[in-house]
């Protein structure tokens, strides 16, 4: 979701900031950078270690995620050709599934702001027990729409979106973004969703899985 659909890292990087700086901290872009496509809670751990700041892991996420909430409510800055993507697979019945390790509270803006039913799933962060980029998230959204993993295609921008999704055998789409996409098997690399239809998706989808 973040950087691939929403361009709202900017809004997380500057949660972090703000929370940081607040509490007498410093936080560098090269910083908020290794936080992107990260569980929150492994962010929220990362912080704590490298800035000491008096909270908790767990107290981190909750700041983070007030700031960043508030941010997209105001404004959802959507990447190019996302939004239209989504909402031709709605219009032609293609179920889709959100995946992000952003928690409820964050995607559900998202999700009220498309028209209803363009996700018929979402798997959150603090839904799942092992974040990216471990499998579970895509296994369990795979399951939740009743398809298996190789019948589903994935979009992602960040590496642990990309080995998440890879490693569930999800045929994967990369969307470079802030962040360098590794070489995988089952991957393949698209400049943005402006030039992606849904016309494409089985192609690219089996492009991917030729290189497994």
């Amino acid at each position: 979701m973040d950087g691939t659909l929403i361009d709202t890292e900017p809004y997380w990087m500057e949660a972090e900031n703000d929370l940081i700086e607040s509490h007498g901290g410093t936080w560098s872009d090269a910083q908020a950078f290794q936080l992107v496509g990260n569980a929150l809670i492994v962010s929220g751990r990362i912080i704590k270690e490298q800035t000491g700041i008096p909270l908790t892991p767990e107290e981190i996420v909750d700041a983070l995620l007030e700031r960043a909430v508030v941010k997209l409510r105001e404004h959802v800055p959507w990447r190019p050709g996302a939004r239209e993507l989504l909402l031709a697979a709605r219009d032609a019945g293609l179920p889709c599934a959100l995946v992000t390790m952003s928690y409820e509270s964050f995607a559900r803006v998202l999700v009220d702001s498309l028209p209803a039913g363009t996700f018929e799933v979402v798997v959150t962060g603090d839904m799942v027990e092992h974040g990216k980029p471990h499998p579970e998230p895509y296994l369990r959204a795979a399951h939740n729409l009743a398809l298996a993993p190789e019948q589903c295609v994935a979009i992602e921008d960040s590496a642990t979106g990309v080995r998440s999704a890879v490693a569930a055998g999800v045929p994967t789409l990369a969307v470079p973004h802030l962040v360098e996409i590794p070489q995988l098997d089952g991957l393949v690399v698209v400049p943005d969703l402006a030039a992606v239809s849904l016309d494409d998706l089985p192609r690219l989808a089996e492009r991917a899985r030729a290189t497994r």
